[in-house]
């Protein structure tokens, strides 16, 4: 590496993490985002002559970043969860088969992501953002995830301040239909410490002990259970129930969990049998689990 690759790599590292997560934001996946990124820092590198300190360094590697995930976008199938492919499974069902192809959103490691980030990769806000069209999808997050003025963004999206404006209020009305009332963050905060290690606790001696009732106790009547690739899922505590009897909690799996941070939600790495299964995202409503979402294979 030449003395200028190494000053540039110097230049941008402080940038790295946060734009990592942006691209994450505008494609629902983690691969997708390292691919845009990978792609941002380079076109940056030979833009780098041509920047001439009119805007912040920041604002311009945002620039770059964000048409580099537009065009991603482009060429890359939309990322959802099961509950947006298609309806539940009766009760009883079988899982079906995984899909081959990459429709899902995929689970985000937030460990180095600072914490007033963390509400901006929480599974529902990500998922919604999948449903906007990209410039609304763009703009949304520029303007009230990074906080860019309306004329940084217009310059970012080569438009108007007026256009972006426009696009700001479409999006807002489809993420307001999408998103649940509490952030997790906010639930984290109003549960507690103390009340969030007991649940946590008796969540993971649930699925140590194959205790299909324990696990149902700590559900929400309306709760989801969501296994991408698989794109069956399950509503209900009923049908949640009857599911983890009938195939994990048969018998013929030793479960073992590990909290993890994925998402700035509660979430566990999951081993079957010692071998890596996935990542178990829950979402809380309360000193409830509203969701599980099981990523299965990703580790």
């Amino acid at each position: 590496m030449t003395a200028a690759e190494t000053a540039y790599q110097q230049l941008v590292e402080p940038y790295r993490i946060e734009l990592h997560a942006h691209c994450y934001r505008m494609l629902g996946s983690v691969h997708d985002a390292e691919d845009a990124l990978q792609e941002a820092l380079t076109n940056a590198w030979r833009a780098l002559p041509r920047f001439e300190g009119r805007s912040s360094l920041r604002s311009w590697l945002y620039r770059i970043t964000t048409n580099a995930c537009l065009k991603l976008i482009e060429r890359r199938p939309q990322r959802l969860l099961p509950i947006d492919y298609g309806p539940a499974a009766e009760p009883g069902d079988a899982p079906a088969e995984p899909l081959v192809e990459s429709v899902w959103l995929e689970p985000y490691p937030d460990a180095q992501l600072a914490y007033e980030l963390r509400e901006s990769v929480e599974l529902a806000f990500v998922a919604a953002l999948q449903h906007l069209p990209p410039l609304q999808r763009a703009v949304l997050i520029l303007r009230d995830v990074l906080g860019f003025s309306g004329g940084e963004v217009a310059a970012t999206l080569e438009t108007t301040p007026e256009a972006v404006y426009s696009a700001l209020q479409r999006a807002h009305r489809t993420i307001d239909q999408r998103l649940p009332q509490q952030s997790q963050q906010a639930a984290l905060a109003s549960l507690g410490d103390e009340r969030l290690r007991a649940l946590v606790d008796r969540y993971l001696r649930a699925w140590h002990d194959g205790d299909v009732e324990a696990v149902v106790a700590l559900l929400t009547e309306d709760a989801t259970l969501t296994m991408p690739p698989r794109p069956s899922w399950f509503s209900g505590r009923d049908a949640v129930a009857r599911f983890l009897r009938e195939f994990p909690f048969d018998g013929r799996t030793r479960w073992r969990l590990e909290p993890a941070a994925f998402n700035g939600q509660v979430a566990f790495l999951h081993f079957a049998n010692d071998a890596p299964h996935g990542i178990n995202v829950l979402t809380l409503r309360g000193d409830r689990i509203a969701d599980i979402t099981a990523f299965l294979d990703a580790q």
